[in-house]
C-alpha cells in the first residue's frame, strides 16, 4: 500500500520533531515529501518551500500550530490525502470539521509513536 507522507512544517533543525519524523519515516522505508519555510535537505528529502501539486499523498502529518494552519486548509484538502495526522500541539477542531466535510480522515496522534508501535 502507498504510504507516501507529506511532512508539513518540516524543519532543518535536527532537534525538531518534524526532522526526527522524516528520519523515522525513511527508516521505515516510507516515501517522504516535505514542506517547510527554509529550503534544504534532511537525508535525501528536499524541503519544498513552495506549494506543489503533489499526487498520491496517503498521509499529511502536521507540524504547524493551529493558527499557522489556517492559510493551508484549502491546499491540504486539495491534495486529497487519505488522512491527516495532528501531532501534539497541532490540534485544531476547526480543521477537523473541514476534513470531515471532504471525507478525509484525521488522527490526533504522534507520528513518532505511531511508527514506534507499528500503527502507522
Amino acid at each position: 500500500m502507498n504510504k507516501t507522507t507529506l511532512v508539513f512544517g518540516a524543519s532543518l533543525k535536527p532537534e525538531r520533531y518534524s526532522n526526527i519524523a522524516i528520519n523515522r519515516l525513511l527508516d521505515n522505508e516510507i516515501e517522504v515529501l516535505a514542506y517547510g519555510m527554509k529550503k534544504g535537505a534532511i537525508e535525501k528529502v528536499e524541503i519544498d518551500t513552495d506549494l506543489k501539486d503533489y499526487k498520491n499523498i496517503d498521509t499529511v502529518t502536521l507540524y504547524l500550530n493551529p493558527k499557522r494552519q489556517e492559510e493551508y486548509y484549502s491546499y491540504i484538502i486539495s491534495l486529497k490525502p487519505r488522512r491527516v495526522i495532528f501531532n501534539p500541539g497541532t490540534e485544531n477542531p476547526e480543521f477537523y470539521s473541514m476534513l470531515k466535510e471532504n471525507n478525509i480522515t484525521f488522527e490526533v496522534a504522534c507520528t513518532l509513536v505511531l511508527l514506534a508501535t507499528n500503527q502507522y
